[in-house]
């Protein structure tokens, strides 16, 4: 007791106190950190972006599409019923930046993946009142035309390996030739594609006949990939899903 009145009556040892409690709390939870590669559970069917749909995301970033759209359903009721399963951690692990976001003027975009045919979201970004008379969001038709600058996809996909997206040399190699194999469904090169990366779709997604790859293809790839890599029908959040 006279101990404890002491640190009482005394702010300076009292103070001192405080920092060596809180020291050794921050301690005992910093520590494990630097024995652990992530503190992200890796979950069955993640994997990095096709060449073609990081390509597309890096245009989404470009046009300033997550000004107005998230990429994150909260664990609240009206989200989950509205958007589809709540968003995991691991569906963001693969990127730099996330598109998390704070603002909603246009719904989250988190399981837009499939909800929509190609040529909705074609006609979308190039008029999006042509398909949502009320929408109030900006028209992108110049992506159409826009041939896609694939001079340096192999340099991109090397820079976010360097931050721990898992691209292996192989996939690094053939980035240029997987791009363009995305918008070719007939050609081998697409089925070496899918064997890279599970679940890629391989269309022409602007809808244009030729070889070309447009700005509007990779976009498109992109939005079609968002929330399907993850079974949610099977998944189950006490761990059969992770690995």
């Amino acid at each position: 007791m006279l101990k404890h009145e002491t640190l009482e009556k005394n702010s300076i040892l009292l103070l001192i106190g405080i920092l060596i409690v809180v020291s050794i709390g921050g301690i005992v939870q910093i520590s494990p950190l630097f024995w652990i590669d992530s503190t992200i559970e890796k979950v069955q069917g993640m994997r990095p972006y096709t060449p073609l749909e990081q390509a597309g995301r890096d245009i989404y970033i470009r046009e300033g599409c997550y000004t107005c759209h998230s990429q994150m359903i909260r664990t609240l009721r009206d989200e989950v019923e509205r958007y589809g399963h709540y968003s995991l951690a691991a569906e963001s692990m693969y990127d730099h930046p996330f598109q998390w976001g704070s603002k909603r003027t246009g719904p989250d975009l988190a399981r837009v993946g499939g909800k929509y045919s190609d040529q909705w979201h074609a006609e979308h970004l190039i008029d999006p009142r042509s398909v949502v008379p009320e929408s109030i969001m900006p028209a992108y038709p110049w992506l159409a035309e826009r041939k896609l600058d694939t001079r340096n996809i192999k340099e991109r996909l090397q820079t976010l390996r360097a931050v721990g997206v898992p691209y292996t040399d192989e996939m690094i190699e053939k980035a240029e030739e997987d791009l363009k194999a995305q918008v070719d469904p007939d050609s081998r090169a697409a089925r070496e594609l899918l064997q890279r990366y599970p679940k890629a779709k391989v269309a022409k997604f602007d809808g244009k006949p030729g070889g070309e790859v447009t700005e509007l293809d990779a976009l498109i790839a992109y939005l079609q990939v968002l929330g399907t890599l993850v079974d949610f029908a099977s998944f189950d959040a006490s761990g059969p899903n992770l690995r």
